[in-house]
């Protein structure tokens, strides 16, 4: 599985999965351990355009602010 991860805080992640025979990018925001841990889906797309104005809407980031996670 690919991710993308924010390059501010590492806080933010997009990551791209196979669901029911489609990829879907899913966008994630994921909590310090410090605060419990945990992730909240913030919602699935299936296109860059849709991913983009998903991060538009729900995130202070553009896909610019995203790099490839190892």
């Amino acid at each position: 599985m690919r991710e993308w991860v924010c390059g501010c805080c590492g806080r933010w992640r997009v990551s791209v999965e196979l669901i029911h025979g489609r990829y879907r990018y899913r966008l994630v925001r994921r909590y310090p351990a410090r605060f419990g841990g945990g992730k909240d889906v913030l919602g699935e797309v299936g296109t860059v355009a849709e991913l983009e104005e998903l991060l538009r809407r729900l995130t202070p980031l553009t896909l610019a602010d995203l790099y490839e996670a190892a």
